[in-house]
């Protein structure tokens, strides 16, 4: 019995394949050997099919073709102004920039400023993360007090 492989890369499973198909062993044949070594999770014998289907006729490469994926609607210039506007009142909700920015959708603002500008939500507003020096220095005389 052989020691099975655990997650292995899609592209070695494929070069697997590659091998294989250039030794002219079938499909259904392939596969057996990718569950033995691999696991029955592996690769599904359809898959297998059309990847020796694809090595026989053209195909050369074992890894994935390149994608453009759907793009990236937020904008370097759009975060800049952002975080200018942002930056005039420290204490906002998303309502507030939404009316300033009615042609961008309320989603794509919170990933804004969740995820590129990294304020987090407090008490219902929106806050910077990481404290100014005057944060600090207001909260060390409010300690002070008490």
């Amino acid at each position: 019995m052989f020691k099975i492989i655990e997650s292995p890369a899609p592209c070695e499973v494929r070069s697997v394949i590659r091998f294989l198909s250039a030794r002219n062993l079938s499909a259904a044949d392939i596969h057996r050997q990718i569950c033995e070594i691999y696991g029955a999770t592996a690769m599904c014998e359809g898959k297998v099919r059309k990847w020796v289907r694809d090595f026989k006729v053209s195909r050369d490469n074992a890894h994935d073709e390149s994608r453009s994926g759907r793009p990236s609607v937020v904008m370097d210039d759009m975060v800049a102004s952002f975080e200018a506007k942002i930056l005039e009142k420290r204490r906002f909700t998303i309502s507030t920039p939404s009316n300033d920015f009615p042609e961008v959708s309320r989603s794509v603002l919170h990933k804004i400023v969740s995820e590129k500008l990294n304020f987090k939500k407090l008490c219902s507003r929106w806050v910077p993360k990481f404290l100014t020096k005057d944060h600090k220095n207001k909260k060390l005389s409010v300690r002070r007090i008490f």
